[in-house]
C-alpha cells in the first residue's frame, strides 16, 4: 500500500524510464484535449466528440458547449496535477495511472448509465476508442510500476 500511497512522496522512483515517458504524454495529451474543450468555439462537441447540432430558441447548444468547456477546465486542473506529480512527485505515478484507469472506466459506465443513440452523433468520435484502450493500458503500466518500486526495496 506504501507504494501506492507513499508516505513521502518524492522524486526517487524506481520503475523503468518508459513508465515516466508514457504519463509524459498523457499528460500533454489531457492537457492539449483540455485546452481544446475549453477554448474551442464549440467546446469541442460537433467538431471532436461529433455531437450533431441542435435547433431551438434559445439556442440549446450553447448549454452544450458551456458544459464541454467547463468539462475542459477538469481536464485542465487533472493535467496540472500531472505536471506536478512529474516535476516534483513521481512515485506518485502509479496512483495517477490508477486514476487514469478509473476516469476511463467511469466514462464507459456513465455512458451506459445514460446512453445517446446514434442519431445525435455525426461519426464515431475519436474519444470512444480511447475509452477502451487507456484503461487496460494504464492498469499495466500502474502494476509495471509498482512491481519496478517493489523490486528495488
Amino acid at each position: 500500500m506504501n507504494l501506492l500511497f507513499p508516505k513521502a512522496p518524492s522524486n526517487d522512483y524506481k520503475f523503468p524510464k518508459i513508465i515516466l515517458y508514457i504519463f509524459v504524454v498523457l499528460t500533454a495529451i489531457t492537457l492539449g484535449r483540455s485546452l481544446i474543450h475549453m477554448f474551442a468555439s464549440d467546446g469541442g462537441a460537433n467538431t471532436i466528440a461529433s455531437i450533431i447540432t441542435f435547433e431551438g430558441t434559445p439556442d440549446p447548444n450553447q448549454v452544450i458547449y458551456m458544459i464541454f468547456s467547463l468539462w475542459g477546465l477538469s481536464q485542465l486542473l487533472m493535467g496540472v496535477w500531472y505536471v506536478i506529480v512529474i516535476a516534483r512527485y513521481k512515485t506518485l505515478i502509479p496512483l495517477m495511472y490508477g486514476f487514469i484507469a478509473v476516469e476511463y472506466i467511469m466514462r464507459i459506465v456513465v455512458g451506459r448509465i445514460k446512453p445517446l443513440s446514434d442519431v445525435y452523433f455525426a461519426h464515431v468520435a475519436p474519444g470512444v476508442v480511447g475509452n477502451y484502450l487507456f484503461p487496460p493500458l494504464a492498469i499495466v503500466l500502474m502494476i509495471w510500476a509498482l512491481r519496478g518500486e517493489r523490486a528495488s526495496r
